[in-house]
């Protein structure tokens, strides 16, 4: 009777305990809902990174069922907040929207204060990217990228040393070899269109959405831009993974074009900081992913004149490494060019 009495009590004790550790095994949901999300933005409120913050916010908290505070941390061109979010506490509590260009550039050229590794944040995703365009001015009389490279030495207008337009010049030109003199020092891609309608220059690279005002009223014309899959006005456009493909050395083109691409393919990200647990992190993905392709979501953006290009977690990681993990020869020349020495 004691020895059954004791089977019984055991078998009891073992229940209890197994009920218990799943009763504390707490899910991804159970741990987001009625918690607090800190999202840094590493600008003042009111620009483009607030508004895609402020506009996605309320999905977040839809699909996480926390509540998402933002936080504008603004300094040094971003980089503040971007390093916040780098060293926030890796509880999946904490997360921000950094600007993936320039904190590439920033890394690759060791600015002082990139304290970050920007292939080793946790990304949930990419909200947009921007899209590069070469344009040149109609009254050049160029119509084509073959025109270009056929009509002698070409000028193209930039701002500072080592912004994306001097930068996608530099680069671009290197590669492909071209008789270019690249002006910089202007002070806006405004001031740069205005020299291309006076014929002081006769090409710009800029960020598509930048240039349609452009493209659209005929002052000026595309002739080859960064786009794998193009459409609308880039269609029948050629890519530079056209040109290099067409190439006598494809292969050295295309590695450091896809270096190239990754400045802005990375465009402006969500991320957490290295180390949140697996579950979370896998759950605010799926969060984020949710959010992005809510159609409510998606018509807010349209109405407010905000351009969508969602990537995934892994696929905007795969484009931050790409960007970063660079051969010694590539990285010279990236640095080369951010630093203006080229």
């Amino acid at each position: 009777m004691r020895r059954l009495f004791l089977k019984g009590l055991a078998a009891s004790v073992v229940a209890s305990v197994a009920f218990g550790g799943a009763a504390m095994a707490q899910s991804a949901a159970e741990f987001y809902k009625d918690n607090v999300i800190k999202f840094i933005v590493p600008y003042k409120p009111g620009g483009g990174y607030d508004e895609y913050a402020r506009l996605i916010a309320p999905y977040m908290e839809k699909y996480t069922g926390a509540r998402v505070d933002i936080v504008n941390m603004p300094g040094s061109g971003g980089m503040k907040g971007a390093v916040e979010i780098f060293n926030s506490p890796a509880d999946g509590l904490n997360i921000g929207i950094i600007n993936g260009s320039a904190m590439i550039t920033n890394e690759l050229a060791e600015i002082e204060g990139a304290d970050y590794k920007v292939a080793d944040y946790n990304f949930l995703g990419r909200i947009v990217a921007d899209t590069r365009v070469l344009v040149v001015g109609a009254g050049t009389g160029f119509k084509s990228f073959d025109d270009v490279k056929m009509g002698g030495t070409t000028v193209v207008g930039a701002t500072g040393l080592g912004g994306s337009t001097y930068v996608d010049a530099v680069i671009v030109g290197d590669v492909f070899g071209m008789d270019q003199k690249v002006v910089h020092g202007f002070n806006s891609s405004g001031d740069i269109r205005a020299a291309m309608l006076r014929g002081d220059v006769h090409a710009m690279w800029g960020s598509l959405g930048s240039a349609m005002k452009g493209i659209k009223s005929g002052d000026h014309i595309v002739v080859l831009h960064s786009e794998r899959t193009p459409t609308g006005v880039l269609e029948g456009v050629p890519s530079v993974y056209d040109v290099a493909a067409a190439s006598d050395d494809p292969a050295g083109q295309l590695k450091i074009l896809d270096a190239w691409d990754g400045l802005s393919a990375v465009g402006r990200p969500v991320a957490a900081p290295p180390g949140v647990p697996a579950d979370r992190l896998a759950f605010l993905r799926d969060a984020f992913s949710k959010s992005m392709t809510d159609p409510d979501f998606v018509a807010k953006a349209e109405d407010s004149g905000r351009d969508l290009a969602f990537a995934d977690g892994e696929r905007t990681g795969a484009i931050a490494k790409a960007a970063t993990d660079l051969d010694d020869a590539t990285r010279k020349l990236f640095v080369a060019a951010i630093k203006g020495e080229i």
